[in-house]
């Protein structure tokens, strides 16, 4: 088979099961429940949709424009609605800044090693990446933007209230921005121009610095997700414990591995779309060799990152069962399938992208064989994983299985 169709077989195959597991959830989402066939009456907890969605008609913003100089608690995106127009502007910032964030980490790491062994190749690998950062960072600095003019505009009473809790962290914010801009630059700007301890330090500056902003922002989402430090009326008690709540340190931890492992995914599919357009043998053994490099660090970080994201799944579940049943095993839990199905991708591709390079190194096709055993354990675990522990069903149908646990599965 030829090698490019090789390559690509994977990216698609992935892509084609991720639009299967989209589709699949939004049409069981599009469904509204329906009673058995079995059942003979239709029990009273059917009203709870209808009363729902009565709630949520109630809870609505109003259409009526508001009195000049009167306090609009919310305010509709036309078309899409505020909350899907503030996930979007906000999903596409948190991608930049994951990037931003990735980047420089992944290319320190790679600057030390090329540093340390005085290969020239590593040097050549993290400046090559390093060309990125500049326009990902002024997008990721222009979404923020558009985010914060958003959340002021269609929510200002929410807006308004973090302002209040959390003013004390906004100088700091701004302040390690322009250091960042400071330490990007010069980095990059700077390659070849300063002593390479010096230059390795500018590089370890824009990572504290890009470290820093991050754990500001996270104070802020996991305090709307697990508060602390106010009263039961919301006013503030304590900003130490408002940015220190139960959730902040689990999701730095989370964020820091997740962004080693995204900067050397980036640089593994950088790597293979560049060895595809390479039109000479050197360009394609530079580019084989980058993709490896990426792999690693990706799978390097890919390991422990369970473990970070058990942690805070740990923590959710302990400040509140209720917060961690909503997300997990109620109205969002087919996220979650979506994740799962992602993540033994993840693994499924890194595998196969070794499978694949193991053909063109020297002494590895030894290994070859052993790969069709180990994709074998992980598909299997991923099945466990995947498999859901309960299943969504209605009273009567609970009854009818005897239990809310999988009738066959168990509590697998």
């Amino acid at each position: 088979m030829n090698l490019k169709l090789q390559i690509l077989l994977g990216p698609v195959a992935v892509f084609a099961m991720f639009a299967g597991v989209v589709t699949m959830a939004s049409v069981l989402a599009s469904r509204n429940p329906q009673e058995p066939i079995r059942a003979s009456a239709a029990p009273a907890y059917q009203e709870a949709p209808a009363a729902g969605l009565a709630a949520e008609k109630a809870d609505a913003p109003s259409t009526t424009p508001a009195k000049p100089g009167e306090e609009v608690p919310y305010r509709k995106f036309p078309v899409v609605g505020s909350r899907v127009a503030i996930w979007m502007v906000a999903q596409l910032h948190l991608l930049f800044a994951a990037f931003v964030l990735a980047i420089p980490i992944f290319a320190l790491i790679v600057e030390a090693i090329g540093y340390k062994t005085g290969d020239r190749r590593y040097d050549r690998l993290a400046h090559e990446f390093t060309k990125l950062l500049s326009v990902s960072f002024s997008l990721t600095a222009t979404f923020g933007a558009a985010l914060t003019f958003m959340l002021i505009i269609l929510y200002p009473r929410f807006t308004t209230y973090l302002m209040s809790v959390f003013s004390p962290t906004f100088l700091p914010y701004v302040v390690l921005f322009f250091f960042e801009a400071f330490f990007l630059y010069t980095y990059y700007y700077g390659w070849g121009k300063f002593h390479p301890l010096v230059h390795l330090g500018l590089g370890l500056g824009l990572n504290v610095v890009g470290t820093a902003i991050m754990f500001i922002a996270n104070a802020w989402l996991t305090f709307m997700m697990s508060p602390r430090g106010i009263s039961n009326t919301g006013a503030l008690i304590s900003v130490s414990d408002a940015i220190n709540n139960f959730t902040w340190m689990p999701i730095n931890v989370h964020r820091m591995i997740a962004n080693v492992a995204f900067g050397g995914s980036v640089a593994a599919a950088y790597a293979a779309f560049k060895f595809l357009q390479a039109t000479s043998d050197e360009e394609r053994a530079h580019y084989d060799w980058m993709g490896y490099i990426g792999n690693f660090v990706a799978i390097s970080a890919f390991l422990p990152l369970p473990f970070a994201g058990y942690w805070l799944a740990k923590e959710i579940y302990a400040y509140s069962q209720t917060l961690g049943l909503t997300m997990m095993g109620g109205a969002f839990s087919w996220l979650f399938i979506i994740q799962a199905v992602l993540i033994g991708n993840l693994f499924l591709a890194a595998n196969y992208y070794l499978w694949l390079g193991m053909g063109r190194v020297e002494g590895s096709q030894q290994f070859q064989k052993v790969i069709k055993y180990l994709l074998i354990v992980i598909v299997l675990c991923f099945m466990v994983w995947a498999t859901p522990r309960s299943i969504i069903a209605t009273v009567t149908e609970v009854r009818a299985m005897r239990g809310s646990s999988h009738p066959v599965l168990g509590f697998l």
